[in-house]
């Protein structure tokens, strides 16, 4: 069984000594400098101009990346501060003996919410499918026998939390360790502790994709082995059990898509007031205070208060289902999201597939789609053949000013994986807006 004493881990990458809570700075813990270096960091605030669900829109009140990442951390937050407060009235040396405090898991669970898709490549999940299908169908699979069969499986289904953790760890221009956080936020953030291979092993929540590249896989060990993370898998697979507050940042991520998309529906006009008032009703029916919501009336502030209401009900959902289940999570054992244990699930399930029909498919978001996956191909074929071109000392004019134009620099000394991750991660951390204006130099439309 893991332990709580070790899953909140202070340590940080490159540390000679164990960091001790009692130690800390009073006014400010480690757990609070996490959010703080994430929120200053130049990868989080690119996610202003990164899709969350309507890609390269032009209005204003739809979601980006980055409002998205503020309203999971504060929900994150929340959770975080209301399990912790469980969890040291049922383990009180944790407070007595340790120094931890209920607002540590609030700070660990915000900062790990806040940075959830910091690795995400821009136009959505469509790019990652655009990534993984250029090596998997397209030119990218020239590349394959040279790679292992893991590395090549980095590529093939490349992993937007893969990257969001090689973004916080990765050293690089002499600054070693990434934004070097905690090795508890960044257990918090690994929601699949796995390699890419075996793709889905079991039907456990934790092997649903993966969250490492091979580039990471040594220093993930050692995050994994300081927690006390419990291993899974094969002897010649890396995989280990989640760290327990994983399950709220997933909670946290899937309660503000489950309203907040919903949301953006509604004010895109896609989806009629009138079904969701009934819809989110259905789901907040015990807690509504008739009297105030009858005196509401304007459609968008009755929408803003059973908002209000969902996302508090759903707290208290997966609140409930952690506390319960405190035991099989820290053994391992805990299989699914929280959520999918909710009473509300039904009413959860309904509001999804509404977003499905009326959101995920509409036309303006698959055209829009469409047209990232084609930008998306057009840069990875452009930047891996002129490093390929490079390597095989064939390089050409082009290649050339496209690699100074970008300031990518590869030793001499990569290897065919490390150049590929390195074009991949580079195109993931462009913003819509900065992909766009790349793809169009490229074609000549400047």
């Amino acid at each position: 069984m893991m332990q709580w004493e070790r899953l909140l881990s202070l340590q940080k990458q490159g540390d000679k000594k164990k960091r001790i809570r009692t130690e800390e700075e009073q006014t400010r813990s480690g757990f609070e400098v996490d959010y703080d270096r994430v929120i200053f960091s130049s990868a989080f605030r690119s996610l202003q101009d990164k899709t969350q669900v309507i890609p390269l829109s032009r209005t204003s009140f739809v979601h980006t990346r980055l409002t998205h990442s503020l309203e999971v951390s504060v929900v994150g937050r929340s959770l975080g501060r209301q399990v912790g407060r469980a969890i040291i009235d049922k383990h009180p040396h944790l407070a007595t003996i340790h120094g931890f405090e209920v607002n540590d898991f609030g700070a660990i669970v915000a900062a790990a919410s806040l940075a959830h898709d910091i690795g995400n490549p821009p136009f959505g999940h469509s790019g990652e499918k655009a990534i993984g299908s250029y090596f998997k169908d397209g030119k990218g699979k020239r590349f394959k026998e040279s790679l292992s069969e893991k590395e090549y499986q980095d590529l093939v289904d490349f992993e937007g939390n893969a990257n969001g953790f090689k973004v916080l760890t990765e050293s690089k221009h002499g600054v070693r360790g990434g934004l070097r956080l905690t090795y508890a936020t960044l257990g918090a953030f690994m929601k699949y502790p796995k390699e890419s291979l075996p793709k889905k092993p079991t039907a456990h929540i934790a092997d649903k994709k993966f969250g490492f590249f091979q580039s990471e896989k040594e220093f993930f060990q050692e995050v994994a082995e300081n927690m006390g993370l419990l291993k899974r898998g094969g002897d010649s697979d890396t995989g280990y059990c989640r760290h327990p507050l994983a399950y709220l940042v997933e909670a946290a991520d899937d309660i503000c898509y489950t309203i907040i998309d919903f949301e953006d529906g509604i004010n895109l006009g896609w989806i009629a007031e009138e079904t969701a008032l009934e819809y989110l009703i259905n789901l907040v029916k015990d807690r509504i205070n008739t009297e105030n919501y009858t005196a509401l009336t304007q459609t968008k502030d009755r929408l803003a208060y059973l908002r209000a209401l969902a996302i508090g009900t759903l707290i208290s959902e997966a609140v409930e289902v952690f506390i319960a289940n405190e035991d099989s999570i820290l053994k391992g054992e805990f299989g699914e999201a929280l959520l999918d244990h909710s009473k509300y699930k039904a009413q959860i399930d309904d509001i999804i597939s509404e977003s499905i029909q009326k959101i995920y498919q509409n036309k303006e978001v698959v055209d829009k789609e469409i047209a990232g996956y084609n930008i998306l191909t057009t840069l990875l074929h452009a930047f891996t053949t002129a490093f390929e071109n490079k390597n095989n000392g064939e390089v050409t004019h082009f290649d050339t000013l496209l690699l100074r134009s970008i300031g990518m620099v590869m030793p001499d000394t990569a290897s065919t994986y490390e150049y590929l991750m390195g074009c991949c991660c580079y195109i993931a951390m462009l913003t819509d807006g900065n992909a766009l204006q790349l793809f169009k130099k490229i074609k000549g439309n400047i």
